[in-house]
């Protein structure tokens, strides 16, 4: 339908309603919260979006971007046949679950698999076997669990809906979105019957899932959404938020819509969702903020910190766009707004202290199209409750990038990497003045840091090389490194332990849920995919730039001691050929791969697509192993 008519007359309307604003009979955009607004009508979101679209500068992820895909649970411990300890969701935040594709509750395993979901009776292990095996129409991204509810996050995609506005924008065709939105469910199963769960609550929300916590009964969600569909020669429709609540069909309206003028205008939506999943009859709640595509995000008790970067982040103007939003039993609301130059890494690159933010970013001299001749600084940033920066710390280790950031109350660790791995421990005890303490120098990286105890902490990285024909290192082995940080002045490397040479990876070192840890006994469990240079390939010696073969896909098991230092505990995995890597002279993936691992009072689980396998936690003995494929 052409839409120039209309436009016309629209714009004859807006400059009537224009001129009587001004008069005062018509109030301008009510500024809610520290530096939101909102929309008085669809036709102000339209020409808002459009002053976006025709800004040759906005064409950085803020403006088109979308998702980086890069979580305790209440539980009954009077069960029968309960394990009185076992392992939960490696989280960042105490009491603030991340969903996942495995959790267990002291007696049962849930696993998402693809489009199914499994329920497995796994304690005691050697009378462990499927007890349901349920399945959706879509992916299913994560799972949560608390007391007998299920909570699981479906994808699919969909044709948007009817209601829309359009014109005809003068902008490139190179920026045209998909002319489709794409959807997911947020679905809810009781499981007191664990043999039959019961669908008790199916959510949909036009958008992309990009995360989810839950805090007590609560699950909240953020999505993203494109506000434009793009249709032929050019032209364009406004699309507002869509949620359905079991059948119940409730579309945003424009003048519920907030905004913000801290960075680039945007054409999509962030969604923040909150639903209560132990009460069916509590109506989910959402708000909806047009800000860009969501790319990280940081929840603490009180607020959720979305994270995404604004146009200018291809550019030496890189910054970092921060909104927080409260909550409180489902409760949403929108709050304050704020930048700080660079970008972030992940969500461990942001905490919450003492109502303050701190939040790690690295900055660039050049564009991002042009990386290895980048000059790099990293820098520290802490902000009030209205994302007001109140203290800096700026320009540390340049030329490098931050590789893993840990905030540990009012101390911080970061770790920068180029050729070597500087791990700085920082004083965030005064907001105002943030300071280095000390700093380590060594060999590799870390990727992640995990707090082992108030004196010592745990990185999860590369080993690495120092290059002797560029100004770089070359990535070996997985390394795991216990560090001392009781004196903070001067930490120390105490023990290390390196797996595989050159090739050896971890899903560890892209998602912590992936790692496992026992305080009790100081385990700790991880997967692994080891490379090993063969001999017989470089009678000469190997140089450092050389791969090795892959020789095992399974978990590493690991003792950590704070005397004694990182040993070997054993290995386990769920390849009945371990030939097949020599054999093929290639492998990566498989269904065999172990993907998560879990511990029920003294038993070990590895899990895989295709297999459980439960071991004895000391000895690593096989109990039992079932065939999920089965």
């Amino acid at each position: 339908m052409n839409r120039k008519p209309m436009l016309g007359a629209f714009l004859v309307a807006f400059l009537v309603v224009s001129v009587v604003s001004v008069l005062g009979t018509v109030e301008t955009p009510e500024v809610e919260t520290q530096g939101f607004k909102t929309f008085r009508s669809i036709w102000e979101l339209d020409l808002y979006i459009e002053k976006g679209l025709n800004n040759p500068q906005n064409r950085g992820p803020a403006f088109m971007g979308g998702p980086v895909f890069m979580e305790k649970a209440a539980v009954d411990l009077a069960a029968p046949q309960r394990a009185a300890e076992y392992s939960e969701t490696n989280v960042q935040v105490a009491g603030v679950d991340e969903a996942d594709i495995v959790k267990t509750d002291g007696k049962y395993i849930y696993l998402a698999s693809g489009n199914s979901f499994l329920i497995v009776n796994a304690y005691p292990a050697d009378q462990m076997k499927i007890v349901s095996n349920s399945s959706v129409e879509g992916g299913i991204r994560g799972l949560f669990i608390s007391q007998d509810r299920l909570v699981l996050f479906e994808e699919n995609s969909f044709f948007r809906g009817e209601q829309s506005i359009g014109r005809e924008p003068a902008i490139r065709r190179d920026l045209m979105i998909a002319p489709y939105v794409s959807g997911f469910h947020i679905k809810v199963y009781d499981t007191a019957q664990k043999n039959s769960p019961k669908l008790i609550r199916d959510i949909s929300v036009n958008g992309t899932y990009v995360n989810s916590r839950m805090i007590d009964n609560w699950v909240y969600i953020v999505a993203s959404q494109p506000a434009v569909h793009y249709r032929q020669n050019d032209k364009y429709e406004i699309v507002l938020p869509t949620i359905n609540s079991d059948g119940k069909t409730e579309k945003v309206p424009a003048n519920e819509i907030q905004y913000s003028d801290n960075g680039d205008i945007s054409s999509s939506y962030t969604m923040i969702i909150a639903v209560n999943i132990q009460d069916e009859t509590a109506e989910p709640a959402m708000k909806v903020m047009l800000t860009g595509f969501a790319t990280t995000l940081y929840v603490s008790q009180q607020n959720i910190y979305v994270v995404l970067p604004d146009g200018g982040w291809w550019t030496n103007e890189g910054k970092t766009v921060i909104h927080r939003i409260s909550i409180n039993q489902g409760t949403i609301k929108i709050e304050a707004t704020g930048t700080v130059p660079g970008s972030i890494l992940n969500q461990y690159s942001m905490d919450e202290y003492e109502n303050h933010l701190r939040i790690a970013t690295t900055t660039t001299t050049t564009s991002a199209f042009n990386r290895e001749r980048s000059a790099f600084s990293n820098n520290i940033y802490i902000l009030n409750q209205q994302l007001e920066t109140v203290g800096t710390l700026e320009d540390l280790a340049p030329g490098e990038q931050i590789y893993s950031t840990r905030f540990m109350g009012a101390k911080g660790y970061l770790v920068t990497f180029k050729k070597v791995d500087p791990l700085f421990t920082l004083d965030l005890s005064n907001p105002q003045a943030p300071k280095v303490l000390g700093k380590l120098k060594i060999p590799g990286y870390s990727n992640y840091l995990y707090p082992f105890d108030e004196n010592h902490l745990i990185g999860i990285g590369k080993d690495a090389v120092e290059s002797k024909q560029g100004d770089f290192a070359l990535y070996q082995g997985v390394k795991v490194s216990l560090f001392n940080i009781a004196d903070v002045n001067n930490p120390q490397e105490v023990s290390q332990y390196v797996i595989g040479d050159r090739g050896t990876d971890s899903s560890v070192l892209q998602d912590p849920h992936a790692l496992l840890f026992d305080a009790r006994n100081g385990l700790m469990v991880f997967p692994i995919l080891e490379a090993r240079i063969l001999p017989e390939k470089y009678p000469q010696g190997a140089p450092p730039e050389a791969y090795g073969e892959y020789v095992f896909q399974g978990a590493y098991a690991l003792h950590v001691d704070a005397t004694a230092g990182i040993t070997l505990k054993g290995t386990i995995t769920h390849i009945d050929d371990p030939e097949i890597f020599l054999k093929s002279g290639y492998y990566m993936y498989s269904s065999n791969e172990i993907l998560r691992s879990l511990y029920i009072g003294e038993t070990l689980y590895t899990i895989s697509t295709e297999k459980i396998k439960a071991n004895n936690i000391d000895t690593l003995k096989e109990i039992a192993t079932i065939n999920l494929a089965q």
